[in-house]
This record gives C-alpha cells, structure tokens and sequence, in this order.
C-alpha cells in the first residue's frame, strides 16, 4: 500500500456536470501529479463516467486507493440523486463497482462535502457552496459534516431554487452582472439562515464572481475539490 517514499497516494477525482478531474495525492494531501481532466461523457451514465475516471487514472501514475466527490447525495457508497447527470446513478453502488473497475479501495462523498473537506479551519459553523454546472452546498460544524444538504435544490426566491437562479444555465442566460447580484442576494439570505462564521465559494464558475464579498466570505479554487480527497481517508 506504500510507494518507494514509503507513503501511501490517493486518486482524487471530482466528477461535474461537465467535466471529470483527477489527481494524486501524497500522504500530507499534497498533489504530487498534474490534475487532467475529461469532458463528462454524454449521456453521463454510470459505466460511461467509470471509463473516463478509469483513462484518467491510467495517466496520473501510481496510486494505492481512490476518493471520489460526486455530484448528488451519497450514501455509504451508494448514488441516490444526480440532478446533472443521468437518472440511472438513483440507486447505483458507485463505490463498489469504481473499486472492482480500479482494483483498489474507492470512498464517494458529495463533491461539495469534498470540497469543503479541502477548504475548512474546522472552526465554528462553516458553509461552502460550489457554483457549477448546478448549486452545491456543505455545512461544517467545528470541523463536523452534517451529510446529505442538498440546499441547492430549496426555494430561494421568485419561486426558483438556488440551482436554478444561480447555476451555469441561469449563468449563461442572463450574465455575469444579473447573475453577480443575485448571487449576493443568495449569500445574504445564507448569513441569516445559517449564521456562519465563515462561507466558502468554490466550483468551476466561482472565477466569474466579481462583487465586494464580506470579510467572512472567501473564494476558493476549485483545485479544492480534488485537495479534500486526503480527507476522506482520516479515520
């Protein structure tokens, strides 16, 4: 389980709406490779999105086991919703079937779980949100994940949820600028909900926010995604 340094490396992939990432990791959570990245196959079925981690994995070198960030709710391994993806990930033992496919120990999380994973002090009440291809979110409690907070998918205003004011479709169809000012509107409404002493912004649209964020609002790059994997092996 070891490499010549003596220290165990792990495949960190983040699958999005539109493309599937993947680097190693040293020990420390450390990336020792260069990150490579994929398109998401479309349709974006299970053993279609496998192959592309499976290829991208072939490139990244030696690795002894595999964190996963995937887009919905999961489950002790297992996919229960993939709103960007396809409808045959409801109900998927993901976790086992990568692990058959790599021949080595696979984790899943949610890809915003793991994000936060790589972004968090592990201090007091922490949000990180992922702006993407939809609307991710992960809420840390003294370092603690409360698991499953689908909170993009919950009304946030004018009868629409955050996913649908704020993700790349709403993105692209009304621009940086409606879309910069709704998304300080949604960051308002997460003070009052949440209280948090901190709110991290993360994912692949994060690059487009350009607003005067408060002191306890930081963006985050969305390498982040992948640096959370290490996390997922501390227990």
């Amino acid at each position: 389980m070891v490499d010549d340094n003596g220290s165990i490396r792990t495949l960190s992939v983040d699958i999005g709406g539109s493309g599937v990432k993947a680097l190693v990791l040293d020990v420390t959570g450390q990336p020792v490779t260069e990150r490579g990245r994929l398109e998401t196959p479309q349709p974006a079925k299970p053993d279609t999105v496998i192959n592309a981690i499976a290829v991208l994995a072939a490139n990244q070198g030696e690795f002894h086991r595999v964190s996963v960030g995937f887009p919905g709710v999961v489950r002790h391994g297992v996919t229960e919703t993939a709103v960007n993806l396809d409808r045959d990930w409801i109900g998927f033992d993901f976790q086992t079937a990568l692990a058959n496919k790599l021949n080595k120990p696979v984790r899943v999380i949610n890809d915003a779980d793991m994000q936060g994973l790589g972004a968090i002090a592990g201090k007091g009440v922490e949000l990180v949100i992922t702006l993407g291809t939809g609307f991710g979110s992960a809420l840390f409690v003294d370092g603690k994940l409360v698991p499953n907070m689908e909170m993009g998918h919950h009304k946030f205003r004018k009868g629409e949820t955050y996913e649908e004011q704020l993700g790349r479709a709403a993105l692209e169809k009304i621009g940086d600028k409606k879309w910069n000012r709704r998304l300080q509107k949604a960051i308002a409404s997460l003070e009052h909900l949440f209280n948090y002493d901190c709110l991290y912004v993360g994912g692949g649209e994060a690059v487009r926010v350009n607003l005067q964020l408060p002191l306890n609002v930081k963006l985050i790059p969305n390498i982040t995604g992948l640096l959370g994997g290490i996390a997922l092996w501390r227990d």
